[in-house]
């Protein structure tokens, strides 16, 4: 199967040739220290979405990758093939392959990897259904339960890593598993540096760095600061306004991507936002042409959808029944009972029961805390009273899987997989485990189900209109914005490129420049 190429996204704009800025920190040859910001407490792989950080830090591979225009290509597998059905299969393992240990890379190996990620990691029934998985010499052979049209594109998702199985790996979580890219953990620290090095046995040609250095920076700010003082080479994350304090300036390098990512927060139906009237009032509340265009400076595009228009999945033609209205908010809330009663400015239940949603965001990506604040404030206009929840990302998502919250918000890669199908099935299949807000529409199941196992690109994007439409009339989650991502390095740091699936941070191209 080919998956649907994607328009070229990436837009590197360079700003001048290699000189430092005046007093800048030089980095020692061999070496690199990228900022970033805080992501996992652990390395073990099919925790949360972990993998992304041993994938991003040149660690992990897969079977297969995107590569800078957003296209399925071999990584650890050189071909694949399926049946007609889609229920079977087969990937040709690349031979000469080594982990970083110098063991070698077989078939069998890469099958116990494998089976250990399907045990241990409730997100693999959201990618697809195993029966079984054999060797047949260089071949690994999937039998499905369930078709999938993207079995290539599913494997391409960091979760799906590939790591040595043989060795003891009890100490996984904070020596990290045993891989095949261009780099190995030498060190974790959840909250400082982490440091990779090196991979000796590395498949795919010479790795230039000693060692990288990932260090965490949280605050934009601090990230953007550290850079100009030539602490860091690399500052991943920063926004709109850290844009200004570099352009014009060429001892830097911008670059720049459309957005695939969305920012969205779900609404929890298992609470008071069961009710549909109480969900439309407040999307109906939300002014987002503002908060992206003035309070973000232009750095996101307002959203009324899961998919951006980055996209081609017929965004122009989804029809948002709850756009900006604030007076149609207020007359929803009185028709429904929502009635402020005591006078203090917000409206209670329709059982006389006070009202107060708590909205829970995370403190790594500046732009959830903007979003969270003018919604609280557009809110209060309508007389919805929304109590501000700020924690980090490990406690966002440990919030999000037990239930507790109303609204929490994050920011997602859509494509994940090469296409919006994982993401749709992941975030709004009413049976997923990371649906813990209680949307179900046995619609959207269905048609969730039909696109598994359906090929034909312009079938798929049919279904994907579909899905979005009815996610969007049933009023089941706020879609904020899709964000521009920028990253911003010395001009004297080579061969850092942005990716549309954004797995890739180091690699072995990246260097310092001589």
């Amino acid at each position: 199967m080919k998956v649907r190429k994607m328009k070229k996204l990436a837009a590197a704009v360079a700003v001048g040739a290699a000189v430092m800025a005046a007093g800048a920190v030089v980095s020692a040859a061999g070496t690199m220290t990228i900022g970033v910001t805080s992501f996992a407490d652990t390395l073990e792989p099919t925790e949360q979405y972990f993998s992304w950080v041993i994938s991003r830090y040149g660690v992990g591979q897969g079977l297969t990758k995107f590569d800078e225009e957003g296209n399925m290509v071999p990584c650890l597998a050189t071909e694949w093939s399926n049946s007609e059905d889609g229920k079977t299969w087969t990937f040709t393992i690349r031979e000469g392959v080594k982990f970083s240990n110098g063991n070698d890379m077989t078939p069998e190996l890469v099958k116990a990897s494998l089976e250990r990620t399907f045990e241990m990691s409730n997100r693999v029934p959201e990618f697809f259904d195993v029966a079984s998985v054999e060797v047949d010499g260089q071949n690994l052979i999937f039998n499905l339960n369930r078709a999938n049209a993207n079995m290539a594109g599913c494997l391409a998702d960091p979760l799906f890593l590939i790591m040595d199985t043989s060795i003891d790996n009890s100490n996984i979580a904070m020596s990290g598993p045993v891989c095949t890219g261009p780099y190995a953990f030498q060190s974790f620290d959840p909250s400082g540096d982490t440091v990779v090095v090196r991979n000796e046995y590395y498949w795919d040609g010479e790795v230039p760095n000693d060692s990288v250095t990932l260090r965490i920076i949280g605050d934009q700010t601090t990230r953007s600061m550290a850079l100009q003082s030539g602490e860091i080479d690399v500052a991943y994350n920063l926004k709109t306004e850290n844009v200004f304090e570099f352009d014009g300036n060429d001892a830097y390098t911008i670059q720049s991507l459309e957005s695939l990512r969305s920012t969205y927060a779900f609404m929890n139906q298992n609470g008071a936002l069961g009710d549909l009237a109480l969900r439309q009032a407040l999307l109906r509340g939300l002014d987002k042409e503002t908060y992206t265009s003035v309070l973000l400076e232009g750095g996101a595009t307002p959203a009324k959808a899961p998919v951006p228009p980055t996209l081609d999945y017929g965004y122009d033609e989804l029809n948002d029944a709850n756009a900006y209205d604030p007076e149609g908010a207020k007359q929803l809330l009185a028709d429904a009972g929502y009635v402020d009663s005591n006078g203090d400015g917000y409206v209670e239940t329709p059982e006389g029961e006070p009202l107060e949603l708590t909205f829970v965001y995370y403190d790594s990506r500046a732009e959830l805390g903007v979003y969270a604040q003018a919604a609280q404030a557009s809110l209060k206009e309508i007389g919805i009273n929304i109590k501000l929840d700020c924690v980090s990302y490990e406690t966002m998502l440990d919030r999000r899987d037990s239930g507790q919250y109303d609204l929490l918000i994050w920011n997602v890669l859509v494509a994940n997989t090469g296409d919006p199908e994982n993401y749709l099935r992941e975030n709004w299949y009413s049976t997923s485990a990371n649906n813990t807000a209680g949307y179900a529409n046995a619609d959207v199941d269905a048609w969730l189900d039909e696109l598994a196992a359906t090929m034909d690109a312009d079938a798929r994007r049919e279904l994907i209109i579909k899905i979005q439409q009815a996610i969007m009339d049933d009023a089941a989650t706020v879609f904020f914005g899709y964000e521009n991502t920028f990253l911003i390095s010395k001009s004297s740091v080579e061969g850092l490129v942005m990716y549309p699936m954004d797995y890739y941070w180091v690699t072995a191209d990246m260097k310092m420049a001589e």
